[in-house]
């Protein structure tokens, strides 16, 4: 298990761990729900700075808080003040990527954080000139391959098909606005996304 979490848990990861956590407590919430686990890094980060933290996944062995899909989460209309799902709804179909958004904006009251695989050649620039900000631009090359399941991810953004556009769309249509989306130079593959509720479908 300890070799697992080395191998898992690598550079990229734990940059992803603190995206996660400045994502969430960029919102201000009071109780959080944590779709999939994972090592509870981010869990007891969150809980340590006095959030309550509430966890839910479709593995019992890992005794979540709930043990459940994100399609049909056993919960309350509006529960938690924030929703994080990171890395996690790319292991679903794309067909069920709506109604896990649904059930995201049911559960939450105001805010969601979710994090997706970005598939795609990335070209990041920096240059500074004296006396002024240092300037810096990240885009990404992509939609060029055809997504191909390798028995864990169904679909990513930047494979063809799944464009960034269509993801954020989808996004929009169920009941968000997005206040935030982004990329860090750091780590490139996972796209982030900081939403807030508007509606109810």
């Amino acid at each position: 298990m300890r070799d697992y979490y080395k191998e898992y848990d690598d550079r990229d990861r734990w940059i992803s761990y603190w995206q996660q956590i400045e994502s969430v407590l960029s919102v201000s919430p009071k109780n959080v729900l944590e779709i999939g686990i994972g090592n509870h890094t981010v869990t007891n980060y969150l809980r340590q700075q006095g959030i309550e933290v509430k966890t839910l996944d479709v593995l019992e062995d890992l005794k979540p808080d709930f043990v459940a899909s994100v399609v049909k989460m056993p919960l309350p209309d509006k529960s938690f003040d924030v929703i994080l799902a990171a890395e996690i709804l790319e292991h679903l179909p794309f067909e069920d990527f709506n109604q896990a958004l649904v059930e995201i904006n049911r559960v939450s009251k105001k805010h969601a954080v979710i994090s997706l695989p970005h598939w795609g050649w990335a070209f990041y620039f920096s240059f500074k000139i004296p006396l002024l900000k240092k300037k810096q631009a990240l885009f990404k090359l992509s939609g060029i391959l055809k997504h191909k399941f390798n028995g864990e991810h169904y679909w990513e953004i930047g494979k063809r098909g799944f464009s960034l556009s269509r993801i954020k769309k989808i996004m929009v249509e169920n009941g968000f606005k997005i206040l935030k989306d982004f990329i860090t130079p750091d780590s490139p593959y996972h796209h982030f996304f900081i939403l807030e509720k508007i509606n109810v479908k």
